[in-house]
This record gives structure tokens, C-alpha cells and sequence, in this order.
């Protein structure tokens, strides 16, 4: 205990003789710290909320859709279904006029609850429908964007004003705005108000099993006891996670695997703060050596006041990185119907407030007992640059060859293992940059290029077939032909969904997502799939593909190749139209309408209107889900400032490690007559020693570790290239050289206002 006191003394009168340099470290542990919790908050926050929202909602394991119904039928069918636990059903009313604080639509959802069984949602705040009353439930997502408030009045077309009672989240489907508002009704409180049905319909059942091992089983034996049901469509949980992919997996799995990086880079960061602290304070060292402090001694007080000074910080940091990100994280998660993980979060946030306290005193105490073991003699001399006398000659004549920034380019260089580590932690920082650079510019064009999934077709006409030789005879049309696409399942696993899209003829003219494996279909016994899909199902080319269409039938088709693409997570299978056809000849589609170069696209927009096609223009994959990306965009500002504030940091502790290990030869400098002009220069030559291979390192890591690897990571159904162009590689390096020149007119004004007979007497 004697020994631990005394370390502790010595730790708090080091920080008391050290407070500008206590104050750089703190920085750049807060920064650090700042930059796991962003990383945690998203990762935690996004990676498990479709887990916690299923789990909160209780949702069914199985979905069902279909035609309006009697309510006594569906109970019949579900009820001699085996396995069953539970199940309801409600009525599902589209494009529904409402109103609310002033604002209106009439395209909202409307579910009218049975009043038995499970919801299928969870209550956020609020309370459940009563059996009767006018009371209304409204999807928090809606509520929030119109601000409407427990309690508010809420007007339904047809049945008036309704009261707000709660507020729920349904992960079934995306919330508002990326999907159509949506509202509960309780159908006892309308029957109440509006008299009795005796047979009321419904068209939407959920099903909730015993054991979810069985769900095969019982989707065989729904679809063989559906007969009598029209455009009857299953969803499962799995399903259902795919639906909410389509809309904002892209973003999702993008913004985890970002995380992770930022992990990698804040780890490395705290690592080379620490030993370069240590770096600094090998002279003190060397004296409490000289006097007689053991080498335990040495790492225990180096590791205490490193302690002292990451415990606070990392603390500041860590609310910092939370209260940048938490908002933006909550936001996306409301949009996508999921809670925020709420307390969930504090034993992530503990860890990294943990690892960021412990890496730096760990990376103090480790150095220190390293450098303890070395004789004082050696640890007094500091970090000045040794030599023979001829290899002295050499290097003054070398420093008046190449100036004073040579100079400070070797008295940087002479500490290899921390330029080592600085030059990692800015190649990482810069890698991490152009890689947000790139995953920007990629959701631009997936946002608004739809040519970046291979959709070449740039519009889309409801239109009869027979309307096919008067589309292709308007001027500017190159090519158009009928795009079928429909909902299937695979034959032997029922849960998972296939979007499968037919075109009569070549696809490729239309529709020409990049091909990983094999080659494009051929014949009508062939079939191109997704790497999502091949990957649920093991498929390769030369395998059978087994689909169960929704009119019942069955398609048997051999995988010719596999292709990358984002639509519902890659789970895609491009098939021939006459395939399709025979099993499924009401299959639904639309006339895809490819133009000619320089084509009036307003003028062809305009004559398929007259034919009365209603067109519409070809949309990218996260065209409906504007405010997520655009929410998305304010958590990678978020992480580029802080990404950019480590890069500054790094550099000043650089410059400030340099100068203060070298105050003599500045010094002399100084003596000489040289002026503030002469150490910017000397700090400029140390600088660009550290920018340029940096600069080499970022570019090399973005190109061929960050971007392959968030590539494989943001969706393991498509492969998406994220390089960084030239414009944005330009943009990095304007970045880091305006960090450097800050770091360098900072350093340099601190370095100045230090007397010159100071600077000659250190050692």
C-alpha cells in the first residue's frame, strides 16, 4: 500500500508539472472514446433493432394476405391448421382520408382490429384500443412527423373525429414516411358506434405457432387448405425482416460495418497516443531511475496518471459520441418501426468506456516498464539524433543541403516506432474518410441512379400488351417490352421469399444486374438468381431452382448464373416470361420502356400518358427512403468531424513530441537568429513526413482492405464497389494537409513563446 501511495503521489504531481501535455492526451482519449461510442450506439442500435421490435411486438411467425373474406371462413381454415397458438384478424383499408393538426392526406392505411388475439404491434406510450369509444392507435413514426400528441384529435374520412390513445410500432413494415401512414382501429368500438355485422370480412390473418420448428409444415398445409381464397400472399418473420432490407437493409448493414472500422481506427489511435506520452517523459524516467525508483515503481505511477487523465476524458468522450449519434440513430430506427435499444446500451457503453481507459494506460505502463529497463544513462539522453562525429558531418551537411525541413523530416524519421504508429493512425483516419467519401457517393446512385442495379429501362407503363407496337412507335422509345414480376417461395423452404421478374425475350436489353458466377439464362428451363437468394439456398449455377408460385403451381428451372443485386436482399430470380406464363398466366406486370441517347424523356412521359398508361420513372433502390439516407448522412458527418478532429490531433501530438524532445536544437535555432518563420518551417519538413506516407497508406487501405471489406460486409446479397474516385482521393488530401498546416502554425506558436535559454538548458 506504502508503494501504491507513493505512486499515486508522484502520478498527481506529474499531472500538476504536465498540464498542457496532460491536456493534449486528454483530447485525443476523448477523442477516441468519442468514436467507439458513436460506434457502438449505431452498432448496437441498428444491428439488433428488428430483434428487440420483433420481440416487443410479439410478432406472428406467419402473415397472410388476401382478398376480402368472411371472418368465420378464415377462422375455419386457421383452426384446422396444426400447431397453432394463436392467431387474429383484422381488415386492412387503403388509401384512407385523414387529417390531423392541420394537415391532411388520403392515402393513409387503416387496420381495423378484430378485438382477440395478439396485436402484432407494441404500445410505445399510451394505451390499447377499447371495446368501445372513438379511439385510434397511430404508428409513432406518423405521429412524431405531424406532432400529433396523446390525446389530440385525429379525423378518419367516414367516420369523423377520433381520439389519439397511443402510440405503437409495428415491425411488419417500415414506418412513416417510408411507407403510407398508417392507424388502428378497434372493429367492437366501430360496431358499438355503427351497429353490429354479422359477418364481418377481413383480409389480413397473423398466425403465431407452438414451435417454430413446424413452419414449413404448416405453410404446406395452409396454401393446400387456401382453396377458395383470392391473391392470397404469406409472410413470414424472415419475410418480413427482408421487406424492411428492401427498404433500409443497404443503409443498415453500411452504417454496422462502418462501425466496425471506426473500432479498428480508435483502437490504434489510443494505442499510439499512450507510448508516444511515454515517449515524451523518457528523460523524467530516467531520473526517477538514476535515483533509485524500482522499475515496477516507474509503470505503476506511468500508469496511474495515465489513468487519472483517461477516466475523465474517456468519460466526455463518450457522451460526446453518444449525444452526436444517438438522435440520428433514433430517428432511423423509427422510420424503420424498431426501438432504440434504450438500456441495452449501458453495458456496451461501459466496455468502451473501459477499453478507453484501459488501452491508454496500459499502452502508458507497458512502454514505461519497457523503457525503466534500459539504463539511465541512455533514458537522459532524450531523443536527440546520435552519431560519429563523420556521421554528424554528414547530417549537418545533409540539413544544409535540404534546409530546415529536411531537418525536421529526420528528427521525425529518428523515432521510427512512432512514426510508425502515427503514420498508421492517419493512413487509417484518411482510409476511413475516403471510405465514407465513397459509401456517400454509392448511396447517391443508388438513391437516384437506377442504372447503378443494372435497371436500364428508365420508365414504366401500365399498359396492355396489346399496347406494345404504339409504345415502340413513339419517338424516342428504343425498346419496350412487358416486365413481369411477382411474389413466389421456394419449394422445399417455404419462409423464404423469391421476387421473381420475367421479361419475354433478353432480359439483359432491360434489366442487366452484374453477373458474379456462370453466365446469363438461356432457353426456358434456365434461370438467373440472386446472391442473396443463392446464398439462402445454396445454390450454384447447374442447381435446380424450386419455386411455388402463389396460384399454386410449380416451376423447376436449372440456375444458369448468379447476379448481384440490392432489390429485397439479392433474394431475386430472373426467369423467362413464357416460363412464368404457363404456371402463372395472370401474373401481373408492367410495359418497361427503355429510350433512345438524348431522348425527351418529358415527351415520351407525356404520349404514354395518352395512351392512358399512367407512366412512372424508373426509381434506385432507396429512391422511397429519402429522409433515412438523408438522416444517415447527418450520423457520417458526425463521424467525419470526429474522424477529422483525430487526424488534427494526431498531428499536433506529433509536432508537439518533436519539438518538445528537440527544445535544444530549436533552441539553437532561435540563438542563431532564426525566427517563428524558421521553426514553422522545421515543423512543416516533420509534417509532410508524416502526411505523405499517411496519404499513400489511406489510399492503399480504402482500395484494398476498407472497401472490399465493407463491400462483403454491407450486403451479403450484392457486392457493391466502394473506390474512391480522383475527386474525392483530392478532397482527402486537401483534408490532411490543412490539418497539418493547423498543426504546424499551433505547434510553432507554442513552441516560441519558450525563452531560448530554457530551450538551451534542457536536456
Amino acid at each position: 500500500m506504502r508503494g501504491l501511495g507513493a505512486a499515486l503521489g508522484e502520478a498527481r504531481r506529474g499531472l500538476r508539472l504536465r498540464r498542457r501535455g496532460a491536456l493534449l492526451t486528454a483530447m485525443g482519449i476523448a477523442l477516441a472514446a468519442a468514436m467507439l461510442s458513436a460506434a457502438v450506439v449505431v452498432a448496437e442500435g441498428l444491428g439488433g433493432g428488428f430483434d428487440r421490435a420483433a420481440r416487443a411486438a410479439d410478432l406472428p411467425d406467419i402473415i397472410v394476405r388476401f382478398d376480402p373474406e368472411s371472418a368465420r371462413l378464415i377462422d375455419q381454415r386457421i383452426r384446422a391448421l396444426p400447431d397453432i397458438a394463436s392467431y387474429s384478424t383484422r381488415m386492412e383499408f387503403t388509401n384512407i382520408g385523414i387529417a390531423a393538426g392541420g394537415q391532411g392526406r388520403d392515402d393513409a392505411v387503416a387496420e381495423v382490429m378484430s378485438g382477440s388475439g395478439r396485436p402484432g404491434y407494441a404500445i410505445v406510450s399510451g394505451h390499447n384500443l377499447a371495446p368501445r369509444g372513438s379511439q385510434v392507435l397511430v404508428e409513432l413514426g406518423f405521429a412524431q412527423a405531424w406532432h400529433i400528441r396523446l390525446g389530440s384529435t385525429f379525423f378518419v374520412s367516414g367516420l369523423g373525429p377520433e381520439r389519439v390513445v397511443g402510440f405503437v410500432e409495428a415491425p411488419d413494415n417500415v414506418g412513416y414516411p417510408l411507407a403510407k401512414p398508417r392507424f388502428y382501429l378497434s372493429r367492437p368500438a366501430l360496431e358499438a358506434r355503427l351497429g353490429r355485422q354479422p359477418n364481418p370480412q377481413v383480409n389480413l390473418a397473423e398466425i403465431w405457432l407452438r414451435n417454430r420448428r413446424y413452419l414449413n409444415e404448416v405453410l404446406v398445409q395452409a396454401r393446400s387448405s387456401s382453396f377458395g381464397l383470392h391473391d392470397i400472399q404469406f409472410a413470414t418473420r424472415s419475410g418480413v425482416k427482408v421487406l424492411l432490407d428492401q427498404a433500409a437493409g443497404i443503409v443498415i448493414d453500411l452504417l454496422v460495418a462502418l462501425s466496425l472500422i471506426a473500432l479498428v481506427t480508435a483502437s490504434v489511435m489510443l494505442a499510439a497516443s499512450a507510448r508516444a506520452e511515454v515517449q515524451r517523459r523518457l528523460g523524467a524516467i530516467g531520473v526517477r531511475r538514476a535515483v533509485g525508483a524500482s522499475r515496477g515503481h516507474v509503470a505503476l505511477s506511468q500508469g496511474l496518471e495515465a489513468m487519472m487523465i483517461a477516466m475523465p476524458a474517456a468519460a466526455l468522450g463518450l457522451a460526446a459520441g453518444v449525444l452526436a449519434t444517438y438522435g440520428p440513430d433514433d430517428r432511423l430506427l423509427t422510420m424503420l418501426n424498431e426501438p432504440p435499444p434504450g438500456a441495452g446500451l449501458v453495458l456496451p457503453l461501459a466496455a468502451a468506456w473501459l477499453a478507453s481507459v484501459a488501452i491508454p494506460v496500459l499502452g502508458a505502463a507497458w512502454p514505461a516498464w519497457r523503457a525503466a529497463g534500459r539504463s539511465p544513462v541512455a533514458l537522459l539522453r532524450g531523443g536527440e539524433l546520435e552519431g560519429s562525429a563523420p556521421g554528424g558531418r554528414r547530417s549537418a551537411w545533409r540539413g544544409r543541403r535540404g534546409g530546415l525541413a529536411a531537418l525536421g523530416a529526420r528528427l521525425v524519421a529518428a523515432r521510427r516506432a512512432r512514426l510508425a504508429a502515427t503514420v498508421v493512425t492517419l493512413g487509417l483516419s484518411a482510409g476511413f474518410v475516403l471510405l465514407m467519401l465513397a459509401l456517400a457517393s454509392a448511396l447517391s446512385a443508388l438513391e437516384t441512379d437506377p442504372g447503378a442495379l443494372g435497371k436500364r429501362y428508365q420508365l414504366t407503363a401500365t399498359l396492355p400488351v396489346s399496347a406494345l407496337r404504339q409504345v415502340r412507335a413513339i419517338p424516342g422509345v428504343q425498346a419496350a417490352a412487358p416486365r413481369y414480376e411477382t411474389e413466389a417461395v421456394d419449394s422445399f423452404s417455404l419462409g423464404e421469399t423469391i421476387d421473381v421478374i420475367a421479361y419475354p425475350g433478353n432480359h439483359s436489353v432491360f434489366e442487366a444486374p452484374p453477373l458474379v458466377s456462370g453466365r446469363r439464362l438461356r432457353g426456358n428451363d434456365q434461370a438467373e438468381v440472386g446472391v442473396g437468394l443463392a446464398d439462402a439456398l445454396g445454390l450454384s449455377p447447374g442447381s435446380t431452382l424450386a419455386i411455388a408460385l402463389s396460384s399454386g403451381d410449380e416451376l423447376r428451372l436449372r440456375v444458369s448464373g448468379t447476379v448481384s443485386s440490392l432489390d429485397h436482399d439479392g433474394r431475386v430470380a430472373y426467369i423467362p416470361a413464357k416460363a412464368l406464363l404457363a404456371a402463372q398466366p395472370s401474373a401481373p406486370f408492367q410495359i418497361a420502356v427503355l429510350l433512345a441517347p438524348n431522348a425527351n424523356a418529358a415527351r415520351v412521359t407525356a404520349a404514354l400518358t395518352r395512351l392512358g398508361g399512367e407512366p412512372t420513372q424508373t426509381s434506385g433502390a432507396t429512391a422511397r427512403g429519402v429522409p433515412l439516407v438523408d438522416t444517415l448522412r447527418t450520423i457520417l458527418i458526425a463521424v467525419a468531424i470526429v474522424d477529422g478532429l483525430v487526424c488534427l490531433y494526431a498531428l499536433i501530438q506529433a509536432c508537439t513530441l518533436t519539438v518538445q524532445e528537440r527544445r535544444r536544437t530549436v533552441a539553437v535555432l532561435r540563438a542563431c537568429g532564426a525566427g517563428s518563420g524558421a521553426v514553422r518551417r522545421l515543423l512543416l519538413g516533420a509534417t509532410l513526413a508524416l502526411v505523405v506516407p499517411a496519404a499513400v497508406v489511406g489510399i492503399v487501405i480504402e482500395r484494398f482492405v476498407f472497401g472490399p471489406a465493407l463491400s462483403n460486409l454491407a450486403a451479403n446479397y450484392a457486392s457493391l464497389p466502394l473506390v474512391a474516385t480522383s475527386k474525392e482521393v483530392l478532397a482527402t488530401l486537401a483534408g490532411l494537409a490543412l490539418a497539418g498546416a493547423v498543426a504546424v502554425v499551433w505547434v510553432a506558436r507554442q513552441a516560441a513563446r519558450e525563452s531560448v535559454i530554457s530551450g538551451l538548458a534542457s536536456r
